[in-house]
């Protein structure tokens, strides 16, 4: 039987129509914290635990494909590579 993809796989292999929602759900299997921008604004602020950087992320719908991709760097860079693999 084929394993199941991730949903960070999904989007690494096709980035393109993702929802802000989508992205809430991969953080969270990641143990991500997002944030809106206070105020109300539009976009949303990713963390990792012990990561200086910030991802900002506009939560238009659909989200570009380059949001996407830095989302999924984003986490190859401070998630995988950390912890291993999760799974």
């Amino acid at each position: 039987m084929a394993k199941k993809k991730t949903l960070h796989e999904r989007m690494k292999a096709n980035p393109k129509d993702w929802r802000i929602a989508d992205v809430e759900t991969v953080c969270a299997e990641w143990d991500l914290t997002i944030n809106p921008l206070t105020g109300g604004g539009s976009h949303y602020r990713i963390r990792a635990k012990g990561v200086a950087f910030v991802l900002t992320i506009p939560a238009r719908r659909p989200i570009k494909a380059i949001y996407i991709k830095l989302l999924t760097n984003f986490i190859d860079d401070h998630c995988v590579n950390m912890a291993g693999e999760k799974g």
